[in-house]
């Protein structure tokens, strides 16, 4: 019993000490971190300080920098679907994720591909050309957690 007890304390500080870094391209140099996710957060490159979290993920939704308010809603993610803000209406369905493509707002058409994601990397459309990888993360990550790098890839990086 008391080394199950042990395991199991070794298995949660792992988890809540996984940190994923996401890397501009095919790199992985240190001075080529976008951003990194760690503990419901995603910080500016390398960095742990609060004041460098680009955004937080609480639950399904993705909220501005540090905040939990209603307003600060960047995402809502639901079945593979993400929708603008706080929303969940079908109209403001902004791109869904289904078998490692994204695709355009509610399609599942393969010339609406907008990223296609691979072992860790993310290419742009349905290329799987190393050219075209976008980012690549050295993790896993859940749906909100891509969702969350996906921004701060597109509209901060």
């Amino acid at each position: 019993m008391k080394y199950l007890l042990f395991i199991f304390s070794l298995l949660f500080t792992n988890l809540s000490l996984s940190q994923v870094k996401v890397f501009d391209g095919t790199s992985s140099y240190s001075g080529d971190i976008i951003c990194n996710v760690k503990d419901g957060k995603v910080y500016k490159k390398n960095s742990n300080y609060s004041g460098d979290i680009l955004c937080r993920i609480e639950h399904n939704k993705i909220y501005k920098k540090n905040s939990t308010y209603s307003g600060d809603v960047i995402y809502t993610i639901s079945k593979g679907k993400i929708y603008k803000g706080n929303s969940s209406y079908s109209g403001d369905v902004i791109m869904n994720i289904k078998d490692g493509k994204v695709y355009n707002k509610n399609s599942n058409y393969s010339g609406d591909i907008l990223m296609n994601i691979k072992d860790g990397k993310v290419y742009d459309r349905n290329s799987n050309y190393s050219g075209d990888i976008l980012f690549t993360m050295d993790g896993l990550v859940s749906i909100e957690e891509f969702v969350a790098i996906y921004y701060a890839f597109k509209y901060v990086y």
